[in-house]
């Protein structure tokens, strides 16, 4: 089964907007892929492609030895990974890989209590949005035993470009995401907050974005979300404002129970909570512009 030799089955929960394309890379690759999802138009997807359902997580974990999870919340990996129906009662699972972002405070507890059931975890949280689901291109953040990262690499090397690892320890991986959710989230909310001021001014927003992309001011919020998203005023960028303030909140807790001072950040923290509450957890994360917008009483100019 070519790019298969780690695992000619695998076992994949959270077959959504990331984990259905990445699902579909793994079917590519040639691994036999079984799917768990609470959502039957996931499932369904899945099985044209060609995957095979289990229909809980202890099924998954009876019938295959390696499981990947790529769900929203800390919460729902919790149950999914421990509760009552949970994969650490499978019979056959030695392998947990958490490909969603839960966070360290998470991660660490799931993967003692999975040792324990004598499942060896991984933290492997991604990063490069849909599209780079869809791409196979994604950045893949791990951390865990080493033998164990090597094992999968392979495997993961058909969901990410760009797997590193970044440690032994249990929770690394998902810091690492943390970090990277904060910087975007960060460059995200400033720049909505910059070319805010430059319309009230007068300014038009296609210009600032030219000229920030052409400066000193660059960052991924110019070089792709205002471009594809914002200036379209389609706000479909991919990733939803609940899950931003989930990621950039998670940080924050990080660093305040490592005593590590986050100016930046806790303003950070601040914006997209007012994102959240002036609006919807399901709202693509570039409506944030539209909540500056009303902030400063301005209406977007016409091109």
């Amino acid at each position: 089964m070519k790019g298969a030799s780690m695992a000619t089955e695998i076992g994949f929960i959270g077959a959504g907007n990331m984990g259905g394309p990445m699902v579909k890379n793994l079917l590519a690759a040639g691994y036999a892929v079984v799917v768990c999802d609470a959502s039957k138009a996931a499932i369904d997807a899945c099985l044209a492609e060609g995957a095979t359902v289990a229909e809980s997580p202890k099924v998954l974990a009876d019938t295959v030895d390696t499981v990947l999870v790529c769900l929203p919340t800390p919460d729902i990996v919790r149950e999914v990974a421990l509760g009552e129906n949970g994969l650490v009662h499978g019979g056959k699972i030695k392998t947990y890989i958490d490909l969603s972002t839960t966070g360290p405070r998470m991660a660490m507890p799931i993967a003692e209590a999975m040792e324990e059931a004598g499942i060896i975890a991984l933290d492997a949280p991604v990063s490069g949005g849909v599209a780079g689901a869809v791409a196979g291109s994604l950045a893949v953040m791990v951390s865990g035993p080493h033998n164990a990262h090597g094992h999968h690499r392979p495997m993961l090397e058909k969901i990410g470009k760009n797997v590193f690892y970044v440690g032994d320890k249990i929770g690394m991986g998902q810091l690492m995401k943390l970090l990277n959710n904060m910087l975007s989230g960060t460059a995200l909310a400033v720049t909505s907050e910059a070319v805010t001021l430059g319309i009230k001014a007068g300014i038009a927003p296609k210009m600032m974005i030219d000229i920030f992309n052409a400066s000193s001011g660059r960052n991924t919020a110019t070089e792709a979300k205002f471009p594809n998203a914002i200036l379209t005023r389609s706000f479909d960028i991919g990733f939803n404002t609940g899950l931003m303030f989930k990621d950039v909140r998670l940080c924050i807790e990080e660093a305040e129970a490592l005593g590590v001072t986050m100016f930046v950040g806790s303003g950070t923290r601040q914006a997209w909570a007012h994102a959240l509450g002036k609006g919807e957890p399901s709202d693509d994360s570039t409506v944030i512009m539209q909540h500056y917008e009303k902030l400063a009483a301005i209406e977007w100019p016409e091109d």
